[in-house]
C-alpha cells in the first residue's frame, strides 16, 4: 500500500493567486485553473489580489487573510490552494489561522501526480517525491506514518514523536531510492538490447497536454489514456514503429513538462527522463493554437537541460493545426534540414510528412570508420564491443588500439555524446557503404 493515496475527487477549494509586479516569471492563472480542475476538486471561488512582495509569515497580508478566512467559513472550504510556492512555516500559519488544509502549487501538482501514477515505478516515483517535499513539513505532525508501522517498541529513550517521524521517513525514503535503483538497471539494460539491435529511439516531450499521448497513439495504435487535461500520462510507454521494411525506431511517450515543475518530481522521475536523454531524437510536441507556446517552448528546454538533454537533437513538432486551420507542412533551416513539422494528431494529417522525416534521419546505411584509442581508453572499447561495431582491431607497441568500426549514424552520434569523440578522430573509410562491404 502506497503511502499517499487518497480518496478523489468531492472537495471544495477556494483558490487564491496574488500578483506581484516586480515578479515577471509568475505563473499563469489559467494554467492554475487548469491543474486545480485535474486534480478533482471542485474549484469553488478565486481570490485575486496584489502585493509589492509576499508576507514572510503568512505569504499574503492581514488584510486579505481576514479576507479568506471569512470565505472558508462561509463557503465550507476543505483547502485552500495558492498559486506559488509556500515556505512550511507560511504553509503552517495559514492552516492554523484558516483552519483548514492549504497546498500550495508544489503540493497541487504532487497531488495530480499521485492521482495519475498508475504503474507500479510511477506510484513510487510519486511517492518519492511527496516524501522529500514533505519532509520539511514534518511539523504538522506524522502520526500516520507511526500508526503504519505499529508504533509500540518504534521510539527510543526520550524520542520524541518528531524524531521518530524523522527516522521512519528516512528509512522509507532509502526504500523507495533502492526500489528505483532497481528499476533504472532494468531500463538500462533493455535500452542496451535496444542499442545492440541497432533500433534508434525517438523521445516524445511537450508541455503538458500539448497532445503527446494522442499523438503517440496514432502513429503505434497503442491505448496509452489521453485527456484534454494536464498530466494526463505518467507513466511511460514504449513502442515500435515501422518506418520501413529495414528500418524500425522506438518511440518513447513521456510526462508532460510545466513551468517550475518541483525539482522533487524531476529527480523522482530521472530514470523515466534518462530515456530521452538517451534517445537519438527527440520530438517536442508544442501545441500551436496556444498563445504562450513560445514560453511553454522555453520551460520544456529548461527541464529537457536539468536531466542533460540539451544536446538532443530535435525536431519541433506543432500538433493541433486542426484548430487553427492550417496545412501540415516542414520548414527547413538554412542548411535545407527539418527543423519543424506542422500536423493534427487528432486527425493524422501530416502523418507522411512526419514519417518521411524520420525515414530520411534514420533509413541510412552504416558506414565504416576507423578510430585511434590510446591505452586508458578501454572504457570507449568495451562500449564499442557491446554494441557489436567492431571489425578488426590492432594492437600497438605503446598499447594503443586502432579500431576498425561500422556505425549506423544513430549509433555514431551515441559514442560522440557519450564519451565527447571529437569529429576529426573518426575518419570515414572510403569502401563505406554497409551494401559495399
Amino acid at each position: 500500500m502506497f503511502e499517499f493515496e487518497r480518496p478523489r475527487g468531492g472537495e471544495q477549494a477556494l483558490l487564491v493567486h496574488i500578483n506581484f509586479p516586480h515578479q515577471p516569471d509568475q505563473d499563469d492563472l489559467n494554467e492554475f485553473v487548469e491543474l486545480v480542475r485535474s486534480a478533482d476538486v471542485v474549484d469553488v471561488e478565486l481570490i485575486l489580489g496584489s502585493r509589492q512582495h509576499p508576507s514572510a509569515k503568512t505569504f499574503i497580508g492581514k488584510g486579505k487573510l481576514e479576507e479568506i478566512a471569512t470565505r472558508v467559513k462561509a463557503l465550507q472550504i476543505d483547502v485552500v490552494l495558492f498559486n506559488h510556492p509556500l515556505s512550511p512555516s507560511q504553509e503552517r500559519n495559514l492552516e492554523s489561522a484558516l483552519e483548514c488544509r492549504v497546498l500550495d502549487r508544489t503540493g497541487l501538482i504532487l497531488d495530480i501526480f499521485a492521482q495519475r501514477a498508475q504503474s507500479f515505478e510511477g506510484k513510487l516515483q510519486v511517492e518519492l517525491a511527496q516524501l522529500k517535499h514533505l519532509s520539511t513539513r514534518l511539523v504538522r505532525g506524522w502520526t500516520h506514518l507511526e500508526r503504519q508501522k505499529g508504533g509500540i517498541g518504534l521510539r527510543g529513550p526520550g524520542e520524541t514523536q518528531l524524531e521518530t517521524d524523522r527516522r521512519l521517513l528516512a528509512k522509507r525514503i532509502k526504500y523507495l531510492n533502492n526500489r528505483l535503483l532497481k528499476v533504472s538497471r532494468q531500463r538500462e539494460q533493455s535500452r542496451q538490447a535496444r542499442t545492440k539491435a541497432e533500433i534508434p529511439t525517438v523521445s516524445l516531450v511537450g508541455y503538458t497536454n500539448a497532445g503527446k499521448s494522442t499523438l503517440f497513439n496514432a502513429l503505434t495504435d497503442a491505448r496509452v489514456y489521453a485527456a484534454n487535461q494536464l498530466f494526463a500520462t505518467l507513466d511511460p510507454t514504449l513502442r515500435k514503429l515501422q518506418l520501413s521494411e529495414q528500418q524500425d525506431v522506438i518511440l518513447a511517450d513521456t510526462v508532460g513538462f510545466i513551468r517550475h515543475l518541483p525539482h522533487d518530481l524531476v529527480a523522482a522521475f530521472r530514470a523515466t527522463l534518462l530515456e530521452t536523454r538517451e534517445a537519438d531524437l527527440i520530438l517536442h510536441i508544442v501545441d500551436c493554437s496556444d498563445d504562450t507556446r513560445a514560453e511553454k517552448i522555453e520551460a520544456v528546454d529548461r527541464i529537457l537541460q536539468e536531466v542533460g538533454a540539451a544536446e538532443v537533437p530535435q525536431l519541433l513538432v506543432y500538433n493541433k493545426i486542426d484548430v487553427m486551420d492550417l496545412s501540415p507542412r516542414i520548414d527547413f533551416d538554412d542548411q535545407e534540414r527539418p527543423w519543424r513539422l506542422w500536423l493534427s494528431a487528432r486527425d493524422a494529417n501530416g502523418f507522411e510528412q512526419l514519417i518521411e522525416t524520420l525515414r530520411v534521419r534514420f533509413c541510412q546505411q552504416s558506414a565504416l570508420y576507423r578510430l585511434q584509442l590510446t591505452a586508458s581508453e578501454g572504457q570507449i572499447r568495451a562500449y564499442l564491443f557491446e554494441n557489436g561495431a567492431i571489425e578488426t582491431e590492432i594492437y600497438e607497441n605503446n598499447g594503443d588500439i586502432g579500431l576498425k568500426l561500422r556505425l549506423t549514424p544513430a549509433l555514431l552520434k551515441r559514442l560522440r555524446r557519450r564519451f565527447e569523440i571529437s569529429p576529426d578522430r573518426l575518419e570515414m573509410l572510403a569502401d563505406t557503404l554497409a551494401g559495399a562491404a
